[in-house]
């Protein structure tokens, strides 16, 4: 899913081709992909672009008269641009909008489409599509502090709330907690200052290294490689692969669909957290250290 990073680098790829264009048509194709119906989506066309605007991980389009179109790309939704207009599929080419200077596409892969599309009058409208969370790239320090210990989770929960924290996801939330030597399950109630001091930091700096990263990578063209798994990060995406820090091998949590990827040394203090799945499977069996997996590994394939 297009995190932080991602919908900063769309954004300013946007302004540089739609900002202050005109809207000459817009068709959508994908069934699912609208989810309003008042006012319609042609009620932008003929108007110009007046602003873009992040809200958590969507991309909000401003046209005149305060009219919104806001777009989450969800886990496989991404965005396109094309100097020749392009017509919608509906399968994986879900919507296209034709300015005055290009075409800019909305594609889907797979066959659940999640992505969606709200077309909102008015700022008030608008606000209602943001979960609230605090922008944590010009967070003061004291107000990262509340708002973190605000309800009792895990780091990784909080991380990746909404409501909580804007724009944060799966893949940058493991690489944050990497970079701040924490575990993802540890609870932000029993977090000490210093430790809440250096997750700030870590926030901060991984997303701003993430979106210089992004904007080398892109080097003034549209962002056509946007995905969760980067060359480059440290621990998301790089299960059995040597921690960049220190060589030992990465591990993961799976629940629901999720994977939390993290280093049992730098992070845990070398336990190794439970895999739900295969921890219900081993029960008491389950291995307390990476050590301890390495050798009952050593064992099953003896086995």
């Amino acid at each position: 899913m297009p995190e932080l990073p991602d919908v900063t680098v769309y954004l300013e790829a946007l302004e540089k081709r739609i900002f202050r264009h005109t809207l000459l048509r817009a068709v959508i194709a994908g069934p699912s992909l609208l989810r309003t119906a008042d006012p319609p989506v042609q009620a932008a066309e003929g108007r110009s672009v007046t602003g873009l605007r992040r809200i958590g991980k969507r991309i909000a389009i401003g046209m005149e008269g305060e009219l919104w179109l806001v777009l989450h790309l969800m886990i496989a939704g991404r965005l396109h641009w094309s100097l020749q207009p392009k017509r919608p599929d509906g399968r994986r080419t879900l919507a296209a909008f034709q300015f005055d200077s290009g075409c800019l596409t909305l594609t889907e892969a797979g066959t659940r489409k999640r992505a969606t599309l709200y077309v909102v009058q008015g700022g008030g409208a608008l606000e209602m599509l943001d979960p609230g969370g605090i922008d944590v790239l010009s967070a003061a320090p004291d107000l990262f502090a509340r708002v973190l210990q605000s309800e009792n989770h895990t780091l990784k929960r909080a991380l990746t709330d909404p409501r909580l924290f804007s724009g944060i996801g799966n893949a940058y939330s493991d690489e944050i907690l990497h970079r701040a030597r924490l575990s993802p399950v540890a609870l932000t109630s029993r977090l000490s200052v210093e430790e809440i001091g250096r997750l700030h930091q870590a926030v901060r700096e991984t997303l701003k290294d993430w979106i210089d990263r992004l904007r080398r990578d892109a080097a003034g063209e549209f962002p056509e490689r946007v995905m969760a798994f980067r060359e480059g990060m440290s621990v998301h995406g790089r299960y059995g692969q040597p921690c960049p820090r220190c060589r030992q091998k990465i591990q993961r949590i799976r629940y629901a669909g999720n994977e939390t990827n993290y280093c049992a040394r730098c992070q845990t203090g070398g336990k190794l957290l439970a895999d739900r799945a295969l921890s219900r499977l081993l029960g008491q069996d389950w291995p307390k250290t990476v050590e301890e997996l390495e050798e009952r590994r050593m064992v099953w394939k003896r086995k």
